[in-house]
């Protein structure tokens, strides 16, 4: 049986082991946001996080979960018939479909992460569900099944609506999986391209919303999306590659997108480095030993404890060890005894094995009878 053993807060020992370095850059950057995340693209490591757990409004954010579902249930070729409902979608930005029009479903995602186009949602949802409402409960289903579990979708394009919120962690692992979708990929980093009807023939060219996408000021940018409303205010999820890495950074309601969204980016490629947060050999606890020559015996890790991080973060970084009640003897040296959790902001870091930090053999026969007969 494990049990919760002990809560340490590291605040004090990472000053020590690392410096004072980390207070120092940690009171020096934040961002003009509501809220905000920077998040690992492969691994989906947290490297900040302003209130990211905070349920609002994700505007047009919303379309990347549309697009997610047109992609593994639709087929791109398919050619969609306009319906009235998506014909009628005035409001926000739009490619002007009207009812009748017919258009494959990989224009419509086109429009839908390229240009931002209210009224090609619709349509995708209606052609791919089968009707719109059947079409959000796949859409809710699905950010369950990614984990995303404080997200509720009430519309496939990010009109407010009181039942229709996320948050920026959510955003960040709904990110993360519709970039593992090439065609997705490939969409939210165009900057130019032309939208085909089928009938009436006729094109439209496009530009991405995302004004990141144009400028030279942060390298390697390539993604995401944005979105804005009254209610949500200018949000943005941005995307950006450089070596083997890349960084996703979600900002809600900022106030510059594009400035505070390369700011964190920027900051996840200059100040994010491996570290060491706990040495080999420092002692977790002790667990409780029946039957041995000793009465309890140390827990340390096996390995340092090695993550990416800014060293301005160290100082959110909680660790939570879970431990054996007792054990019996003999324990071997090395013998897994529980675990340490670490985690910043409240998200999972890294979870790593405790082990016993020497042996301890069973106690001599006379002994242990005593022991049996006082118990």
């Amino acid at each position: 049986m494990l049990k919760k053993n002990l809560i340490i807060l590291l605040v004090l020992f990472l000053a020590c082991y690392i410096g004072e370095t980390a207070k120092s850059e940690a009171s020096n950057f934040d961002v003009n946001a509501r809220a905000a995340i920077l998040m690992d693209a492969e691994t989906g490591q947290v490297y900040y996080a302003k209130n990211a757990g905070q349920q609002r409004s994700p505007a047009s954010l919303t379309k990347l979960m549309t697009a997610i579902l047109a992609v593994e249930n639709g087929k791109l070729d398919d050619v969609v018939e306009v319906s009235g409902r998506a014909a009628s979608i005035s409001v926000g930005s739009t490619i002007g479909l009207n009812k009748g029009d017919r258009i494959t479903l990989e224009n419509l995602l086109k429009a839908a992460l390229i240009t931002s186009a209210n009224d090609s949602t619709v349509a995708i949802a209606e052609h791919v569900g089968g009707n719109h409402d059947a079409f959000i409960y796949q859409m809710n289903r699905k950010a369950l099944l990614l984990g995303a579990k404080d997200t509720r979708f009430a519309n496939t394009n990010g009109y407010y609506d009181p039942q229709h919120y996320t948050t920026a962690y959510d955003l960040g692992l709904i990110t993360r999986y519709a970039l593992q979708k090439p065609l997705i990929n490939e969409l939210v980093s165009t900057r130019e391209d032309v939208i085909k009807w089928v009938e009436p023939e006729r094109e439209k060219e496009v530009r991405n919303t995302n004004r990141l996408l144009f400028s030279d000021e942060v390298a390697g940018i390539d993604g995401v999306k944005t979105g804005s409303t009254p209610r949500a205010g200018n949000c943005l999820i941005a995307s950006a590659t450089r070596g083997d890495m890349r960084l996703i950074a979600v900002v809600l309601h900022a106030g510059n997108r594009y400035r505070e969204a390369a700011k964190l980016i920027e900051y996840g490629f200059e100040e994010v480095r491996p570290v060491v947060i706990f040495p080999a050999g420092r002692h977790l606890g002790k667990v409780k030993v029946r039957n041995g020559t000793e009465a309890v015996v140390p827990v340390t890790v096996l390995d340092p404890v090695r993550v990416k991080i800014a060293k301005g973060q160290l100082k959110n970084i909680r660790l939570q060890v879970k431990l054996n009640d007792t054990i019996s003897a003999p324990v071997r040296e090395g013998q897994m005894l529980g675990h340490a959790l670490f985690t910043i902001n409240g998200y999972r870091l890294i979870k790593v094995p405790l082990v016993a930090a020497r042996e301890v053999p069973p106690a001599r026969l006379f002994p242990r009878i005593l022991y049996w007969l006082s118990g």
